[in-house]
């Protein structure tokens, strides 16, 4: 098995149900779109993300306070620059961002950061995983929470994060 598959498809899983349970919430609970219930959204979704970067590396609570603090960072330019360049472009540029995060966070955890692995890992994942974000973009629409099929939203979040975790995890080398 390639180093970092099993890792991967661990990832992808994981962070896909996290996503459709969070759709689940902030379609049932949130009353509205407000900063603070996107802050916080993302803090935890990359929260989640960092523990489970940190579980590979045994370094579960590291990878998930540097994930929590990277999900405020991530969230806080998308409300930054949504104003400006518009929700959608915001979004697809932001995804893409946060997979540089995301190499480098992987990095941090298995303490092997190399600014060319980070960068061009990142650089593969945020294409890559950007990709599948817009062909699963409109998970969301119409708007009707009553109506979503969550195991659609399970899928279709498997689909964008699998290119993303694949490009950042596959044949690394391990740490020193």
């Amino acid at each position: 098995m390639p180093t970092g598959l099993r890792e991967t498809i661990g990832s992808t899983l994981a962070i896909a149900a996290v996503s459709t349970l969070g759709d689940w919430v902030w379609a049932a609970w949130v009353p509205g779109h407000r900063v603070v219930y996107g802050m916080t959204h993302g803090a935890l979704l990359f929260l989640a993300i960092g523990l489970v970067l940190g579980l590979w590396a045994g370094r579960a609570v590291f990878g998930a306070v540097a994930g929590a603090a990277t999900g405020l960072l991530v969230t806080a330019c998308f409300y930054v620059l949504a104003p400006v360049t518009g929700f959608a472009a915001t979004m697809l540029g932001v995804w893409f961002g946060m997979w540089l995060a995301l190499a480098a966070l992987d990095g941090l955890v298995h303490r092997r950061v190399r600014a060319r692995a980070v960068v061009g890992r990142g650089l593969a994942a945020g294409v890559l995983s950007g990709f599948g974000f817009y062909l699963i973009s409109g998970i969301w629409m119409p708007f009707d929470p009553a109506g979503w099929d969550y195991l659609v939203h399970f899928g279709s979040w498997n689909v964008a994060f699998l290119p993303g975790f694949a490009a950042v995890l596959i044949g690394r080398k391990a740490a020193a």
